[in-house]
């Protein structure tokens, strides 16, 4: 048995990153940069309009003379005179003997000349060229997150395609004679099925589509058969269920059949104790709990982190903050707990009813889970705790 720290080391030393792709821009969302993007341009390519109005050369009195339009596209070059102005647009480019833009809100236009509401500053309304970035210089940093956002800036210089970490595929086996799919009438000693439905939710929360989902029953050669297609078909193996040592439990039994190196089997905490890591070639397998609260804490807490690394992040996992506990804690078990939890408008923690195993319903009205770790017996009430904040 392990701690949660020496838990947290030996996944973050045994996962390794996925090779690189190019892709298009277009098929990279939620894909993470594989290397340093630098502008090939710069950003904006030239001295734009910021508002529509009028770009003037600006000159001591306040009325000007129109000598043309500028819209977004125009390549033409205008060459404007002290007291000058041309109509332009937003993105326009802007003449380079203009030194300001004034909105059009700001002018009272008569035939071919305006006036100005108030005095005009130089630069006003201009973004320059190169004002969000200059040719060659950092656009994006290895281990960006492409998200809508990153996608449409680097669309911006013209990059079309990126190298990105391959997204993992994950399998998610599901053990259990006694489950069923909802839309059937329960039977005697039947539970519907949910983990699976669970798990594929918060996988897909990391950014991850590719997710695969097996059931097997409680049967040794079954879940040998299954567990060998799931490793050929994913990088990452999550079984939930079958990993304790009950007599009709085969998971662990069937991993070393299949030589899965046991990197850690058991973790000193609660919930999530009979947790299983290891490694077959380059592939992972987690096996879970079969305890839905405790399948969903174990995933946050390691299978999150590993699935950032493996596409390219920090694995880092959840964000973490230092908080005020609302409520005094005793733990006398000697192991970490993890704790569903609520952050109050006030800026507290508090720790929610319900903290079984099974119980998801308090997992559904929290944002957070407090951790506690294993040598601390008592926390008290406005001790600051550690607060692993859940993905919103």
């Amino acid at each position: 048995m392990v701690s949660v720290e020496e838990a947290l080391q030996i996944i973050a030393k045994n996962t390794p990153m996925l090779q690189s792709v190019t892709l298009p821009l277009t098929q990279t969302k939620g894909m993470v940069m594989e290397q340093d993007v630098h502008s090939p341009i710069d950003l904006p390519p030239f001295d734009q309009s910021a508002m529509d109005g009028y770009a003037i050369n600006i000159h001591p009195e306040n009325k000007y003379a129109i000598v043309g339009e500028i819209a977004a596209g125009d390549g033409k070059e205008v060459l404007l005179k002290a007291g000058e102005a041309v109509r332009i647009f937003t993105g326009a480019m802007v003449p380079k003997t203009a030194t300001a833009v004034v909105m059009q809100e700001k002018v009272t236009r008569l035939g071919d000349s305006i006036t100005l509401m108030e005095e005009a500053v130089a630069g006003g309304n201009i973004r320059p060229c190169g004002e969000q970035l200059t040719k060659g210089s950092m656009a994006l940093p290895k281990g960006s997150r492409l998200g809508p956002s990153a996608i449409g800036f680097l669309a911006g210089m013209g990059i079309r395609e990126v190298n990105v970490f391959n997204k993992p595929r994950v399998g998610i086996v599901i053990t259990g004679n006694e489950l069923i799919e909802g839309g059937t009438e329960l039977g005697s000693g039947q539970i519907y099925e949910g983990n699976s439905k669970m798990l594929l939710a918060a996988v897909e929360e990391v950014g991850l589509g590719t997710c695969t989902i097996y059931q097997v029953a409680d049967n040794f050669m079954a879940t040998c058969e299954i567990l060998t297609k799931a490793f050929l078909e994913n990088d990452v193996v999550l079984v939930n269920g079958g990993i304790s040592v009950g007599d009709h439990d085969y998971v662990y039994k069937a991993l070393k059949v299949l030589d899965v190196e046991h990197l850690f089997y058991k973790v000193r905490q609660k919930p999530g104790k009979p947790l299983f890591f290891g490694k077959r070639g380059n592939k992972v397998v987690f096996a879970l709990p079969g305890n839905p609260a405790s399948a969903l804490t174990c995933f946050y807490l390691y299978v999150y982190p590993a699935l950032q690394k493996i596409m390219g992040q920090s694995g880092k996992g959840l964000e973490r903050r230092k908080l005020p506990i609302a409520k005094s804690i005793e733990n006398t078990l000697g192991r970490a707990l993890i704790l569903k939890a609520t952050v109050l408008n006030n800026g507290e923690v508090e720790v929610l009813d319900g903290q079984s195993s099974a119980m998801l319903y308090s997992y559904s009205l929290a944002n957070a889970l407090v951790f506690i770790p294993e040598m601390v017996a008592v926390i008290s009430k406005g001790d600051t705790v550690e607060v692993l904040m859940l993905p919103k």
